[in-house]
């Protein structure tokens, strides 16, 4: 189990290293085409692996199923790139952490985990957090605070495809296929919208490719080792060191309702975490 915090701790560094890349682009990429080049570069990266699963022969299942996931992973990685490119990274953070709290919906809907009462008053007062971020009625709700909000739900069906996946594919194979199913759907509208960057946007995002893939193939790890409500509390380090870069590198202002409603979610679903934990 501790081998397993210690993939998703890693994981979890390695996306805050992808926010503070694709913050310091801004809105100089298109969202669609910043999302195709990670993963094209990334693709690179997984080559030797993407070669050991072609040589596996893989079914027509195991094929469906990495497709449908690159479909939901390339949508959420669209919302996630216009959302980091124009609010603070430890706001586009706070928003992501009611990913676990999808998370937990869908494993009640689609694996039949019991929602009890303690779980469903966690999310409960999770989305309460989410709107001190937000405070619809006291500030207008932006285009990047609303990207993430679609982002989320999107990336919490992404991650409950890939624990299922860990069922008959090795991780390494998993992190492969995604790629190539979201370096292939992404390319059509890539092009739609295409300005070729520069020499330094491409290193960049270079940068950015090698971090979200291994912080894929971490968390992929994590899943295999631990239970999914055992990780999921040790995503929250990220709001910690994107605040610090946030500030450090950006100059982001700190915002006392983005820390305490990202705290309100935390706490939320780390109870609910350990009462899952003493339960077993």
């Amino acid at each position: 189990m501790f081998v397993g915090i210690a993939w998703m701790i890693t994981g979890g560094l390695c996306f805050v290293g992808v926010a503070v890349i694709v913050r310091f682009l801004g809105t100089a990429v298109p969202a669609p085409e910043a999302a195709f080049l990670r993963f094209l570069i990334g693709l690179i990266f997984m080559s030797p692996f993407l070669l050991h699963g072609i040589r596996s022969r893989l079914t027509f299942r195991q094929h469906r199923n990495f497709a449908v996931r690159g479909c939901v992973h390339s949508l959420a990685f669209i919302f996630w790139f216009y959302a980091m490119a124009r609010i603070p990274i430890a706001e586009v953070t706070a928003i992501g952490y009611l990913t676990p709290l999808f998370v937990t919906i869908g494993a009640a809907l689609f694996f039949g985990e019991v929602l009890r009462i303690r779980r469903i008053l966690s999310i409960v007062i999770g989305f309460l957090g989410a709107l001190l971020i937000l405070r619809p009625g006291f500030q207008e709700i932006s285009t990047g605070q609303l990207s993430q909000l679609i982002a989320s739900p999107m990336f919490a069906a992404s991650f409950l495809l890939a624990k299922r996946q860990t069922a008959d594919s090795e991780s390494s194979l998993i992190v492969a296929m995604l790629t190539l199913y979201c370096t292939l759907i992404l390319l059509p509208v890539a092009l739609y919208q295409w300005q070729t960057p520069t020499l330094g946007q491409f290193l960049l995002l270079a940068g950015a490719a090698f971090f979200a893939t291994a912080g894929q193939y971490c968390i992929t790890q994590a899943f295999t080792k631990a239970p999914l409500t055992v990780l999921q509390p040790f995503t929250f380090l990220q709001l910690v060191w994107a605040t610090l870069f946030g500030i450090l590198l950006f100059s982001d202002s700190l915002d006392i309702f983005v820390i305490a409603g990202g705290c309100i979610i935390v706490a939320a679903t780390s109870y609910m975490s350990h009462r899952e934990m003493r339960r077993r």
